[in-house]
């Protein structure tokens, strides 16, 4: 039987949808992505803890009946039929991500009952939440997958997922505990910030970036930001790293700089801030894997690669499985995990008190 994962992401180009059988491994049938109208991607990135939940309400639907037919619309790609699909795992996307508060929450939307009722396929979703009812930060989620399909015997990988937010897996060859983080921005704030400027939806290549000069004192100044000096379990979204939080920056500096030059530091940000992580937690690390958007960027793998000399900057192509179509497939398995009573957190990177049974579960009729 097979599984399917949606995933939308913070980036929201695309619904990323996956079909997938697993034996020892995941095996990919089929992926594809579904483009969202630049209109609807425009309203959710606007969404925020104080919008109208009216509005909140319908994008929710409006999203569901995106989802679904993107699922019809691979099956149909795929030629497979419904009833040969176990389940759904869709994340939905996040509009609410607040980790470190009193009262921890996590916030998809994709209503879950419509991808259900559209598809007749059980649909599994919420796989945030029920970690952070034990403690937990809700994320990374995608560590446990990364150590079901890449763990290798003779060799210490880093898993690195740049997408709008940027998160690493480590997975020591002794098998021995997994640490996986967010690092910080990824291609979320150079995404945001060309669209701003330039009515682009991303900078393809860092073309424009590589337009601008680094300006050290607001490097500087965004370095000092006290979430990269945090210790993991640690996770983060655009909640908090957005055009508001560099606006600030940038007032404090008093700085008036060029948007090109602003673009350029904010690539110099990404690319330090996880190559200091992998430094900290994984010197002694022999290959990093590059999955998500970012993987196919040259600028952020030369980048990279030289922050990172002594080791090997490569992508998880070479391990079976295309960077793009990683989170799909993460959430495919998240929910045969659920469908198979499994629990699939990793307390040691989530901070989650125990493992648990991860996503609602929605029965098709």
């Amino acid at each position: 039987m097979y599984y399917i994962g949606l995933m939308s992401g913070t980036s929201m180009d695309a619904i990323d949808a996956a079909l997938v059988k697993f034996d020892s491994k995941a095996n990919l049938k089929l992926y594809r992505e579904y483009p969202i109208d630049n209109s609807l991607r425009h309203q959710v990135r606007l969404v925020n803890e104080k919008s109208d939940l009216g509005h909140i309400a319908d994008l929710d639907h409006e999203l569901g009946h995106l989802f679904a037919k993107a699922v019809n619309d691979l099956l149909i790609d795929a030629g497979v039929n419904s009833y040969e699909v176990s389940a759904i795992g869709s994340h939905g996307q996040t509009v609410l991500h607040k980790p470190d508060t009193t009262h921890k929450t996590s916030i998809q939307i994709a209503d879950p009952n419509i991808i259900c009722a559209e598809t007749g396929i059980t649909t599994v979703a919420d796989f945030r939440r029920m970690d952070m009812a034990h403690g937990g930060q809700g994320a990374p989620l995608a560590s446990a997958f990364h150590q079901y399909q890449f763990q290798q015997e003779n060799s210490s990988i880093v898993i690195l997922n740049i997408g709008g937010i940027a998160n690493i897996t480590l997975l020591s060859k002794d098998n021995s505990k997994v640490i996986g983080f967010d690092t910080g921005p990824g291609n979320g704030l150079l995404d945001d910030w060309i669209q701003k400027n330039k009515d682009e939806e991303y900078d393809k290549d860092s073309a424009w970036a590589k337009t601008g000069k680094v300006n050290n004192d607001l490097l500087e100044q965004l370095l000092d930001d006290n979430y990269f000096s945090l210790t993991a379990p640690k996770s983060t979204g655009r909640e908090y790293f957005n055009l508001s939080w560099l606006n600030e920056n940038l007032s404090k500096r008093n700085l008036d700089l060029a948007p090109e030059d602003i673009q350029a530091t904010l690539l110099q940000l990404s690319v330090i801030t996880i190559c200091n992580a992998i430094k900290e937690v994984a010197s002694s690390y022999s290959e990093v894997l590059l999955c998500g958007g970012g993987a196919y960027n040259p600028a952020f793998l030369e980048a990279i690669q030289d922050l990172l000399p002594n080791i090997k900057v490569a992508t998880t192509s070479d391990y079976g499985l295309t960077p793009d179509c990683i989170e799909a497939v993460t959430f495919a398995w998240l929910a045969k995990q659920r469908i198979e009573n499994k629990p699939a957190n990793l307390p040691d990177v989530t901070g989650a008190n125990k493992t648990v049974l991860l996503g609602g579960v929605y029965t098709a009729s």
